[in-house]
Protein backbone atom coordinates (compact mmCIF):
# COMPACT_ATOMS: atom_id res chain seq x y z
CA UNK A 1 0.00 0.00 0.00
CA UNK A 2 1.33 3.43 -0.92
CA UNK A 3 2.34 5.96 1.74
CA UNK A 4 -0.38 8.56 2.33
CA UNK A 5 0.95 12.14 2.43
CA UNK A 6 -1.71 14.71 3.29
CA UNK A 7 -0.95 18.40 2.86
CA UNK A 8 -3.17 20.96 4.59
CA UNK A 9 -3.21 24.14 2.53
CA UNK A 10 -3.00 24.84 -1.19
CA UNK A 11 -0.78 27.90 -1.05
CA UNK A 12 2.75 28.28 -2.39
CA UNK A 13 4.36 25.66 -0.16
CA UNK A 14 1.57 23.11 -0.17
CA UNK A 15 1.05 23.16 -3.94
CA UNK A 16 4.76 23.05 -4.77
CA UNK A 17 5.37 20.21 -2.31
CA UNK A 18 2.50 18.13 -3.67
CA UNK A 19 3.70 18.48 -7.26
CA UNK A 20 7.32 17.70 -6.47
CA UNK A 21 6.41 14.60 -4.45
CA UNK A 22 4.16 13.29 -7.22
CA UNK A 23 7.00 13.80 -9.69
CA UNK A 24 9.75 12.22 -7.60
CA UNK A 25 7.84 9.24 -6.23
CA UNK A 26 5.99 6.51 -8.08
CA UNK A 27 2.26 5.98 -7.75
CA UNK A 28 3.00 2.70 -5.96
CA UNK A 29 5.12 4.58 -3.42
CA UNK A 30 2.95 7.55 -2.48
CA UNK A 31 -0.58 8.92 -2.56
CA UNK A 32 -0.58 12.70 -2.22
CA UNK A 33 -3.67 14.62 -1.11
CA UNK A 34 -4.05 18.38 -0.76
CA UNK A 35 -6.81 19.70 1.50
CA UNK A 36 -7.78 23.28 0.74
CA UNK A 37 -10.82 25.10 2.08
CA UNK A 38 -11.86 26.92 -1.10
CA UNK A 39 -9.89 25.19 -3.84
CA UNK A 40 -8.51 28.52 -4.98
CA UNK A 41 -4.85 29.49 -5.22
CA UNK A 42 -4.14 33.17 -4.62
CA UNK A 43 -0.95 35.01 -5.52
CA UNK A 44 -0.97 37.18 -2.41
CA UNK A 45 2.05 39.40 -3.25
CA UNK A 46 -0.08 40.84 -6.04
CA UNK A 47 -2.35 42.53 -3.51
CA UNK A 48 0.35 45.20 -3.02
CA UNK A 49 -0.18 46.31 -6.61
CA UNK A 50 -4.00 46.33 -6.59
CA UNK A 51 -4.42 49.70 -4.77
CA UNK A 52 -2.27 51.33 -7.45
CA UNK A 53 -4.27 49.91 -10.34
CA UNK A 54 -1.22 47.95 -11.52
CA UNK A 55 -2.93 44.56 -11.66
CA UNK A 56 -6.41 43.09 -11.64
CA UNK A 57 -8.04 40.75 -9.08
CA UNK A 58 -8.71 38.12 -11.72
CA UNK A 59 -5.02 37.79 -12.55
CA UNK A 60 -4.20 36.87 -8.94
CA UNK A 61 -6.44 33.80 -8.58
CA UNK A 62 -6.49 30.38 -10.25
CA UNK A 63 -8.19 27.13 -9.35
CA UNK A 64 -6.02 24.90 -7.20
CA UNK A 65 -6.92 21.88 -9.33
CA UNK A 66 -5.45 23.53 -12.44
CA UNK A 67 -2.07 23.88 -10.70
CA UNK A 68 -1.82 20.36 -9.31
CA UNK A 69 -0.48 17.26 -10.98
CA UNK A 70 -3.21 14.84 -12.08
CA UNK A 71 -1.70 12.38 -9.62
CA UNK A 72 -2.49 14.64 -6.66
CA UNK A 73 -5.90 14.31 -4.99
CA UNK A 74 -7.66 17.53 -4.03
CA UNK A 75 -10.16 17.71 -1.19
CA UNK A 76 -12.03 21.01 -1.11
CA UNK A 77 -13.34 21.72 2.37
CA UNK A 78 -12.53 23.25 5.73
CA UNK A 79 -10.22 21.19 7.94
CA UNK A 80 -11.72 21.38 11.43
CA UNK A 81 -9.33 19.28 13.51
CA UNK A 82 -6.15 17.25 13.30
CA UNK A 83 -6.08 14.01 15.27
CA UNK A 84 -2.44 12.91 15.67
CA UNK A 85 -3.44 9.72 17.51
CA UNK A 86 -5.88 8.45 14.88
CA UNK A 87 -3.69 10.06 12.20
CA UNK A 88 -6.52 11.72 10.38
CA UNK A 89 -7.82 15.17 9.46
CA UNK A 90 -11.47 15.91 10.14
CA UNK A 91 -13.12 17.87 7.32
CA UNK A 92 -16.34 19.83 7.82
CA UNK A 93 -19.36 17.93 6.45
CA UNK A 94 -17.09 15.32 4.84
CA UNK A 95 -15.37 12.09 5.70
CA UNK A 96 -12.07 12.37 7.55
CA UNK A 97 -8.82 12.09 5.58
CA UNK A 98 -6.30 9.56 6.96
CA UNK A 99 -2.57 10.10 6.66
CA UNK A 100 0.78 8.41 7.24
CA UNK A 101 2.57 11.75 7.01
CA UNK A 102 0.88 15.13 7.47
CA UNK A 103 2.25 18.47 6.30
CA UNK A 104 0.66 21.61 7.72
CA UNK A 105 0.88 24.46 5.21
CA UNK A 106 -2.11 26.43 6.42
CA UNK A 107 -0.44 29.85 6.28
CA UNK A 108 -1.59 32.73 8.43
CA UNK A 109 -4.84 34.63 8.77
CA UNK A 110 -5.50 38.27 9.46
CA UNK A 111 -7.47 39.30 12.56
CA UNK A 112 -8.18 43.05 12.21
CA UNK A 113 -10.86 42.80 14.91
CA UNK A 114 -8.08 42.16 17.46
CA UNK A 115 -7.61 45.95 17.53
CA UNK A 116 -10.62 48.08 18.55
CA UNK A 117 -11.60 50.44 15.76
CA UNK A 118 -9.45 48.80 13.08
CA UNK A 119 -12.24 47.51 10.87
CA UNK A 120 -14.12 50.81 11.01
CA UNK A 121 -11.25 53.12 10.20
CA UNK A 122 -8.06 51.46 8.94
CA UNK A 123 -7.21 50.30 5.44
CA UNK A 124 -4.87 47.49 4.41
CA UNK A 125 -3.95 45.37 1.39
CA UNK A 126 -3.84 41.90 2.93
CA UNK A 127 -6.95 40.66 1.14
CA UNK A 128 -8.44 41.29 -2.27
CA UNK A 129 -11.45 43.13 -0.87
CA UNK A 130 -9.34 45.36 1.37
CA UNK A 131 -6.93 46.21 -1.46
CA UNK A 132 -9.82 47.26 -3.69
CA UNK A 133 -11.26 49.48 -0.94
CA UNK A 134 -7.82 50.99 -0.41
CA UNK A 135 -7.54 51.83 -4.12
CA UNK A 136 -10.78 53.80 -3.84
CA UNK A 137 -9.52 55.60 -0.72
CA UNK A 138 -6.27 56.53 -2.46
CA UNK A 139 -8.14 57.87 -5.47
CA UNK A 140 -10.25 60.06 -3.17
CA UNK A 141 -7.31 61.27 -1.07
CA UNK A 142 -6.51 64.95 -1.65
CA UNK A 143 -3.81 65.48 0.98
CA UNK A 144 -3.46 65.54 4.75
CA UNK A 145 -1.78 63.18 7.20
CA UNK A 146 -1.15 59.73 5.73
CA UNK A 147 -0.20 57.23 8.43
CA UNK A 148 1.19 53.83 7.40
CA UNK A 149 2.47 51.12 9.65
CA UNK A 150 2.53 47.68 11.21
CA UNK A 151 -0.05 47.00 13.88
CA UNK A 152 1.50 43.80 15.22
CA UNK A 153 4.25 41.27 14.49
CA UNK A 154 4.80 38.76 13.02
CA UNK A 155 3.01 39.37 9.73
CA UNK A 156 3.39 38.01 6.21
CA UNK A 157 5.54 39.64 3.55
CA UNK A 158 7.62 41.84 5.90
CA UNK A 159 8.82 44.36 3.25
CA UNK A 160 5.26 45.05 2.02
CA UNK A 161 4.34 48.04 4.25
CA UNK A 162 7.61 49.78 3.38
CA UNK A 163 7.06 48.98 -0.28
CA UNK A 164 3.59 50.49 -0.05
CA UNK A 165 5.06 53.59 1.61
CA UNK A 166 7.58 54.15 -1.16
CA UNK A 167 5.05 53.46 -3.89
CA UNK A 168 2.39 55.82 -2.53
CA UNK A 169 4.96 58.57 -1.93
CA UNK A 170 5.87 58.24 -5.59
CA UNK A 171 2.22 58.26 -6.65
CA UNK A 172 1.38 61.36 -4.59
CA UNK A 173 4.36 63.14 -6.14
CA UNK A 174 3.10 62.33 -9.63
CA UNK A 175 -0.39 63.55 -8.72
CA UNK A 176 0.92 66.83 -7.34
CA UNK A 177 -0.26 65.97 -3.81
CA UNK A 178 3.06 65.29 -2.11
CA UNK A 179 3.49 68.83 -0.77
CA UNK A 180 -0.02 68.66 0.64
CA UNK A 181 0.68 65.37 2.43
CA UNK A 182 2.56 64.49 5.60
CA UNK A 183 3.56 60.82 5.69
CA UNK A 184 4.37 58.99 8.92
CA UNK A 185 5.50 55.36 9.17
CA UNK A 186 4.80 53.44 12.40
CA UNK A 187 6.94 50.52 13.58
CA UNK A 188 6.28 48.40 16.69
CA UNK A 189 9.99 47.77 17.32
CA UNK A 190 13.08 49.97 17.77
CA UNK A 191 13.71 50.36 14.02
CA UNK A 192 11.69 50.55 10.83
CA UNK A 193 12.32 46.93 9.80
CA UNK A 194 12.89 43.72 11.76
CA UNK A 195 16.22 42.89 10.07
CA UNK A 196 18.82 45.45 11.09
CA UNK A 197 20.70 45.56 7.78
CA UNK A 198 17.49 46.23 5.86
CA UNK A 199 16.45 48.88 8.37
CA UNK A 200 19.80 50.62 7.89
CA UNK A 201 19.23 50.45 4.14
CA UNK A 202 15.70 51.92 4.03
CA UNK A 203 15.86 54.49 6.85
CA UNK A 204 17.97 57.00 4.87
CA UNK A 205 15.56 56.57 1.95
CA UNK A 206 12.62 57.48 4.20
CA UNK A 207 14.49 60.53 5.46
CA UNK A 208 15.54 61.59 1.97
CA UNK A 209 11.91 61.53 0.84
CA UNK A 210 10.64 63.43 3.85
CA UNK A 211 8.79 60.47 5.35
CA UNK A 212 8.68 60.63 9.14
CA UNK A 213 8.78 57.49 11.24
CA UNK A 214 7.85 56.52 14.79
CA UNK A 215 9.40 53.48 16.45
CA UNK A 216 8.13 51.53 19.47
CA UNK A 217 4.58 52.36 18.38
CA UNK A 218 2.50 49.26 19.16
CA UNK A 219 -1.06 49.94 18.06
CA UNK A 220 -3.55 49.42 20.87
CA UNK A 221 -6.73 51.04 19.56
CA UNK A 222 -8.13 53.36 16.91
CA UNK A 223 -10.82 55.99 17.45
CA UNK A 224 -12.72 56.49 14.18
CA UNK A 225 -14.53 59.58 15.53
CA UNK A 226 -11.37 61.56 16.25
CA UNK A 227 -9.20 59.72 13.71
CA UNK A 228 -6.66 58.94 16.38
CA UNK A 229 -4.39 55.91 16.79
CA UNK A 230 -3.27 55.12 20.35
CA UNK A 231 -0.30 52.90 21.16
CA UNK A 232 0.30 50.54 24.05
CA UNK A 233 3.02 52.97 25.10
CA UNK A 234 0.40 55.73 25.48
CA UNK A 235 1.34 57.76 22.41
CA UNK A 236 -1.27 59.14 20.04
CA UNK A 237 -1.21 60.11 16.38
CA UNK A 238 -3.97 61.56 14.24
CA UNK A 239 -4.55 60.73 10.59
CA UNK A 240 -6.57 61.57 7.52
CA UNK A 241 -5.83 58.24 5.83
CA UNK A 242 -4.69 55.24 7.83
CA UNK A 243 -3.07 52.14 6.29
CA UNK A 244 -2.01 49.45 8.76
CA UNK A 245 -0.90 45.85 8.44
CA UNK A 246 -3.51 43.98 10.52
CA UNK A 247 -2.53 41.51 13.26
CA UNK A 248 -1.87 37.96 12.04
CA UNK A 249 -2.53 34.61 13.69
CA UNK A 250 -2.09 30.95 12.81
CA UNK A 251 -4.88 28.91 11.24
CA UNK A 252 -7.92 28.08 13.36
CA UNK A 253 -7.54 24.34 12.73
CA UNK A 254 -4.05 24.50 14.24
CA UNK A 255 -5.34 26.24 17.37
CA UNK A 256 -8.36 23.95 17.69
CA UNK A 257 -6.08 20.91 17.42
CA UNK A 258 -3.75 22.14 20.17
CA UNK A 259 -0.75 22.19 17.85
CA UNK A 260 0.06 25.89 18.04
CA UNK A 261 1.10 28.44 20.65
CA UNK A 262 -1.25 31.15 21.96
CA UNK A 263 -1.19 32.87 18.55
CA UNK A 264 -1.48 29.66 16.57
CA UNK A 265 2.14 29.35 15.38
CA UNK A 266 3.48 25.78 15.27
CA UNK A 267 6.68 24.87 17.09
CA UNK A 268 8.78 23.54 14.20
CA UNK A 269 12.39 22.43 13.86
CA UNK A 270 14.04 25.12 11.74
CA UNK A 271 16.17 22.62 9.80
CA UNK A 272 14.07 19.44 9.46
CA UNK A 273 10.64 21.17 9.46
CA UNK A 274 9.29 18.53 11.83
CA UNK A 275 6.63 19.63 14.30
CA UNK A 276 7.82 19.42 17.91
CA UNK A 277 6.63 16.25 19.63
CA UNK A 278 5.11 14.79 16.45
CA UNK A 279 6.90 12.05 14.55
CA UNK A 280 4.55 12.11 11.56
CA UNK A 281 3.72 15.81 11.22
CA UNK A 282 5.72 18.53 9.47
CA UNK A 283 5.02 22.21 8.85
CA UNK A 284 6.12 24.81 6.31
CA UNK A 285 5.49 28.46 5.50
CA UNK A 286 3.67 31.02 7.62
CA UNK A 287 2.19 28.32 9.87
CA UNK A 288 5.50 27.73 11.67
CA UNK A 289 7.32 29.60 14.41
CA UNK A 290 10.61 29.37 12.47
CA UNK A 291 12.51 32.69 12.83
CA UNK A 292 12.38 33.62 9.16
CA UNK A 293 10.12 35.82 7.04
CA UNK A 294 6.50 34.75 6.78
CA UNK A 295 6.53 34.85 3.00
CA UNK A 296 5.89 32.84 -0.11
CA UNK A 297 9.62 32.74 -0.65
CA UNK A 298 10.29 31.00 2.66
CA UNK A 299 7.45 28.53 2.00
CA UNK A 300 8.87 27.93 -1.48
CA UNK A 301 12.34 26.96 -0.27
CA UNK A 302 11.05 25.04 2.76
CA UNK A 303 8.80 22.97 0.48
CA UNK A 304 11.79 22.08 -1.71
CA UNK A 305 13.72 20.88 1.34
CA UNK A 306 10.80 18.95 2.79
CA UNK A 307 10.11 17.26 -0.54
CA UNK A 308 13.64 15.84 -0.50
CA UNK A 309 13.29 14.70 3.09
CA UNK A 310 9.89 13.08 2.52
CA UNK A 311 11.21 11.14 -0.47
CA UNK A 312 13.81 9.61 1.87
CA UNK A 313 11.13 9.00 4.50
CA UNK A 314 8.67 7.30 2.16
CA UNK A 315 11.39 5.05 0.77
CA UNK A 316 12.63 4.16 4.25
CA UNK A 317 16.03 5.65 3.54
CA UNK A 318 18.35 7.28 6.05
CA UNK A 319 17.88 11.03 6.46
CA UNK A 320 21.56 11.52 7.20
CA UNK A 321 22.28 12.90 3.75
CA UNK A 322 18.95 14.63 3.21
CA UNK A 323 18.73 18.37 2.64
CA UNK A 324 18.13 20.66 5.62
CA UNK A 325 16.54 24.08 5.53
CA UNK A 326 19.09 26.85 6.09
CA UNK A 327 16.64 29.77 6.26
CA UNK A 328 17.11 30.77 2.63
CA UNK A 329 14.80 33.57 1.45
CA UNK A 330 14.87 35.65 -1.72
CA UNK A 331 12.45 38.51 -2.23
CA UNK A 332 12.22 41.96 -3.79
CA UNK A 333 11.83 45.34 -2.13
CA UNK A 334 9.97 47.88 -4.25
CA UNK A 335 11.31 51.38 -3.57
CA UNK A 336 9.09 53.47 -5.86
CA UNK A 337 10.22 55.60 -8.80
CA UNK A 338 10.28 52.48 -11.00
CA UNK A 339 13.05 50.93 -8.93
CA UNK A 340 13.50 48.03 -6.51
CA UNK A 341 16.15 46.20 -4.54
CA UNK A 342 16.52 42.56 -3.60
CA UNK A 343 16.80 40.76 -0.26
CA UNK A 344 18.69 37.46 -0.16
CA UNK A 345 19.50 35.89 3.21
CA UNK A 346 19.46 32.83 5.44
CA UNK A 347 19.84 32.01 9.14
CA UNK A 348 23.54 32.85 9.16
CA UNK A 349 23.80 35.62 6.59
CA UNK A 350 21.69 38.79 6.82
CA UNK A 351 20.67 40.51 3.58
CA UNK A 352 22.88 43.10 1.94
CA UNK A 353 20.43 45.00 -0.27
CA UNK A 354 21.92 46.35 -3.51
CA UNK A 355 21.26 49.92 -4.63
CA UNK A 356 17.71 50.17 -6.03
CA UNK A 357 17.51 50.11 -9.80
CA UNK A 358 15.06 49.59 -12.66
CA UNK A 359 16.30 46.06 -13.35
CA UNK A 360 15.08 44.63 -10.03
CA UNK A 361 11.74 46.40 -10.45
CA UNK A 362 11.13 44.87 -13.86
CA UNK A 363 12.42 41.52 -12.65
CA UNK A 364 9.78 41.61 -9.92
CA UNK A 365 7.05 42.49 -12.41
CA UNK A 366 8.20 39.64 -14.64
CA UNK A 367 8.16 37.22 -11.71
CA UNK A 368 4.61 38.30 -10.86
CA UNK A 369 3.57 37.13 -14.33
CA UNK A 370 5.76 34.03 -14.49
CA UNK A 371 4.82 32.80 -11.00
CA UNK A 372 1.92 30.64 -12.19
CA UNK A 373 4.10 28.73 -14.64
CA UNK A 374 7.21 28.08 -12.58
CA UNK A 375 6.59 28.13 -8.81
CA UNK A 376 3.52 25.96 -8.03
CA UNK A 377 4.86 23.22 -10.27
CA UNK A 378 8.27 23.34 -8.58
CA UNK A 379 10.20 24.23 -11.74
CA UNK A 380 12.24 26.75 -9.71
Amino acid sequence: MSHKVVILGGGVGGTLLANVLSRKLKRSEVEVTVVDEFGKHIYQPGWLYLPFGETSPGSLVKSERSLLSKRVNLVTGAAERIDPVAKEVLIKDQASVPYDTLVIATGSRIVPDAIPGFEESAHHFYSEEAAIRLEDAINRFEGGHLVIGVADIPYKCPPAPLEFTFKIEDLLTKRGLREKTEITYLSPINRVFTIESVSEFVTPMLEERGIKYETFFNVDSIDPATKTVTSLEGDEITYDLLVLVPPHRGAKVVMDSGLGDTQGWISTDRHTLQVAGQSDIFAIGDATDIPVSKSGSAAHFEAKVLADRLVHRVRGESLEGATEYDGHVLCFLETGRGEASQLVFDFEHPPKPPTPNHFYHYEKLLFNRAYWYIVPKGIV
